[in-house]
């Protein structure tokens, strides 16, 4: 399993722990589960945050 794939469960299953209930609780299993996507990214070198950061600076 990639490090992506299992980043983004992460995500998933820390989103469901933190909210049972409506839409909103839909949404917020979402975001986490973007988050844990990205992170998957940021970890696997396929996305260059220090490049992202030092971009805004210029």
């Amino acid at each position: 399993m990639k490090t992506t794939h299992l980043a983004l469960l992460v995500g998933l299953f820390l989103g469901a722990v933190l909210a049972f209930g409506s839409f909103g609780t839909f949404v917020l299993v979402a975001l986490c589960g973007f988050a844990g996507w990205a992170v998957g990214l940021c970890m696997e070198g396929r996305v260059d945050v220090r490049s992202l950061l030092d971009g805004r600076k210029k």
